[in-house]
């Protein structure tokens, strides 16, 4: 018998509650559509994963914010308001998936075989929940149905190897891999190796893990949640105001009213290139948030970017702000992008989320990679406005071309590639 896989609305990254409460209280009446899409263009589904996930898609109509999770919420993230975590606990808060989500099937010239078509409908803050699970679900129909060659046999280990490693070297890291993950009992197998490498050695500095982005995990495992905002804020401010060569200080402006300035957090720099971001990003703007958080391009020269903008322009003290690196990252990739961040006067943290999650060898030919789905869902609309996205590499470009262009030539935006912004094969090796 079938059972969901989502059994509760904490099963999510923890920006998505934060960025549910910015909506919450500025734009409750903001009509959006998201998209979903496959950036791994040769990984298609077929009829026993897409009638699983018609399956758990309906059972997400389920979920409530139960008691102790308003609770657990109240005291791990205390900026959310009471009037926030009061509308949480009302019957307000539900999904209604058989309105709100459309799911289509398409055909492809591979017998059997499918392409999903995803769309979200609703408002913002009914349907701004429903990334994370639909995500997480997707990854899971594919591994569950398509790629069957693999296993679950030490997981455990592997998490506990990465962080050894990373422990290692003092590097300060997170758990993000939710979105990717290949299946719930993976990260669960993946917190327990984690926990163990943090527990394994009295001798090491404490507090190197910081913690997960899934709200659940971080309450099963007693670890502080890790978030602070997506690229999906400064889209849907930008959409509704048609101001893109503002967009970026009024979704701080919205931010820091909604939270205090002492609850900032980092700041994603790169919706629209992080050259844009930064010419906003002076005081009191730069005092507010504790540093920044990478997503995409070339690691070390945002890197160099970050720290000219910091020390040169700003006039701060070296290692007076953090640099979070979150992009498609590794151990090694960590440690590396550590000594280059100290080198450039910037603290650096990490996010690691599918190289902890979805990291798995053929069973059939433990020389073969069993590679991750390289999927997101992104807002395509919102208030009837085209959303977009730049970034800050080609691969990552989202939205109407059009309107993707006219942005560019607004923001003087200049186009950059780089080695590593292969999206179909993020994680190929």
């Amino acid at each position: 018998m079938t059972e969901p896989v989502i059994t509760s609305f904490l099963d999510t990254d923890m920006y998505k509650l934060t960025m549910h409460a910015a909506v919450y209280k500025n734009f409750p009446t903001a009509e959006v559509t998201y998209k979903y899409t496959n950036r791994s263009e040769d990984m298609k589904f077929n009829q026993e994963a897409i009638q699983w996930l018609k399956f758990q898609f309906q059972s997400l109509s389920s979920l409530r914010f139960l008691e102790d999770e308003i609770e657990y919420l109240r005291n791990a993230i205390p900026y959310l308001s009471k009037d926030y975590l009061n509308y949480l606990a009302s019957d307000e808060v539900k999904m209604n998936p058989s309105e709100q989500i459309e799911f289509n099937v398409l055909e492809t010239n591979q017998e059997g075989h499918y392409d999903l078509e995803i769309n979200i409908n609703g408002l913002w803050k009914d349907t701004i929940l429903y990334e994370i699970p639909i995500l997480a679900l997707v990854s899971e129909a594919y591994f569950k149905f398509v790629d069957t060659d693999w296993s679950y046999d030490g997981q455990i280990e592997s998490a506990f190897r990465k962080a050894e490693q990373l422990l290692e070297h003092n590097i300060l890291f997170s758990e993000f891999g939710t979105r990717r993950r290949r299946s719930f009992k993976t990260q669960d197998l993946v917190m327990q190796g984690i926990m163990k490498a943090t527990e394994s050695r009295s001798e090491r500095p404490s507090g190197l893990f910081l913690g997960t982005s899934n709200v659940l995990f971080a309450k099963k495992y007693g670890v502080k949640p890790i978030g602070t905002v997506a690229h999906e804020w400064m889209m849907g401010i930008a959409s509704i105001t048609g101001d893109y060569l503002h967009a970026n200080q009024k979704a701080m402006d919205c931010w820091i009213g909604t939270f205090g300035p002492q609850n900032a957090g980092l700041a994603l720099t790169d919706t629209f290139g992080t050259d844009d971001f930064l010419r906003s990003f002076h005081p009191p703007y730069s005092d507010c948030y504790i540093g920044v958080r990478q997503d995409s391009g070339d690691p070390v020269e945002y890197t160099k970017k970050i720290s000219h903008h910091y020390l040169d322009v700003l006039k701060l003290k070296p290692l007076s702000k953090i640099i979070c690196y979150s992009d498609s990252l590794n151990p090694e990739k960590a440690i590396r992008y550590a000594n280059v961040a100290y080198d450039y006067g910037l603290k650096p943290t990490f996010g690691i989320g599918t190289n902890f999650t979805n990291d798995f060898k053929s069973k059939s030919n433990p020389e073969r990679k069993s590679e991750p789905l390289n999927i997101v869902i992104k807002l395509l609309e919102v208030n009837g406005n085209h959303s977009i996205k730049i970034s800050d590499n080609l691969g990552k470009n989202m939205g109407d071309p059009k309107t993707v262009e006219k942005v560019k030539e607004k923001l003087g935006y200049t186009e950059k590639s780089w080695i590593g912004d292969n999206e179909a094969h993020r994680w190929a090796s």
